[in-house]
């Protein structure tokens, strides 16, 4: 990916006593992205009283082993505390409790977080605003108030809008668009576009459109950059139906590949973050029953036949660019 002039590939990180995933990660992963430790339920779970002792391990250890951080994330409708939630704010008062987030959060980890995922999943599948207490009370205008206060609170971050099925040339794509040129708009600095990467190598339960062909996941990605802002992958994913035989395993890695080629195939295109490093682990079978096998190393830590043709993929130069 460097060799590309890309910037990483990276993992999301949950701190726990397992050594084989902490060695794979210093090894081979550039960045991280604390899974959880970093929301608004781990740190600010109750009003005004912040608890960062989880967030401060995650960030100790990202920085201790020379790694990239993206810091994940500050305004989101879910695991959101109660007290946010459930509240009677009025507009005012809910627009001091987010920017107060914002600012506590976000200055305790200044010059300490290369990214920032500012606002997560905004939009509803058809590209219209996700119904949020944010959204209820403060209307649209949340985006920008708080990207406006993250640009502040550190300038040096680049701030990311971030959602998933972004993926696919859609109307949630269309929204992603409206909210870039919102904040351009308004002269309010967004550096990037998050698109998830929560995928899947075939028809599932939980989602009735497979992967996209990589022309059709470069033209996604291009259709932000083209705004002027940097995207990445910040969640990849792909998961499948569950028993795998070596055939699943083998789509599975041509479409890691595809993931892998796209990011290429756009200029702006700075890093992938996989959720994840093994299935062991892995977020997937625990909420969508039947489906996983999503990551490039195995419940053993075995490496798939995925990890190989990703690397292939990120490690060639995209068509008719020669490499420098």
């Amino acid at each position: 990916m460097k060799a590309a002039g890309r910037q990483y590939i990276g993992t999301a990180l949950t701190l726990r006593n397992d050594d084989t995933e902490q060695n794979i990660i210093r090894n081979e992963i550039g960045s991280i992205t604390p899974e959880n430790a970093m929301k608004w339920e781990s740190t600010e779970p109750s009003r005004g009283q912040f608890t960062f002792a989880s967030a401060d391990q995650h960030i100790d250890w990202a920085q201790q082993n020379n790694k990239h951080v993206r810091c994940h994330t500050l305004v989101w409708h879910s695991q959101l505390p109660s007290w946010v939630s459930n509240s009677n704010f009025d507009n005012a008062t809910l627009i001091d409790v987010m920017t107060n987030h914002i600012n506590q959060v976000m200055g305790r980890y200044k010059g300490r977080c290369n990214h920032w995922d500012v606002v997560n999943e905004a939009l509803n599948e058809d590209g219209t605003y996700r119904d949020s207490v944010f959204l209820r009370v403060i209307g649209e205008a949340y985006i920008p108030i708080a990207f406006r206060t993250a640009a502040a609170a550190d300038p040096a971050a680049k701030l990311y809008y971030n959602d998933y099925n972004l993926e696919y040339l859609g109307p949630k794509l269309d929204g992603a668009v409206r909210i870039v040129k919102l904040l351009q708009q308004y002269g309010v600095r967004i550096d990037g576009v998050g698109y998830q990467g929560h995928l899947t190598t075939e028809v599932t339960p939980t989602n009735s459109v497979p992967i996209p062909s990589e022309k059709d996941l470069t033209k996604a990605l291009k259709k932000t950059a083209n705004l002027g802002v940097d995207v990445a992958y910040t969640e990849l994913d792909i998961r499948m139906n569950t028993p795998a035989d070596a055939e699943k395993q083998q789509v599975l890695a041509d479409a890691y590949a595809r993931v892998g080629r796209s990011c290429l195939n756009v200029k702006r295109c700075v890093g992938i973050t996989l959720w994840g490093i093994s299935d062991k682990y892995s977020w997937i079978p625990g909420t969508f029953k039947g489906e996983g096998e999503a990551l490039l190393w195995d419940s053993n830590f075995e490496k798939k036949p995925a990890y190989n043709a990703f690397l292939e993929a990120i490690s060639t130069p995209p068509r008719g660019c020669k490499k420098h």
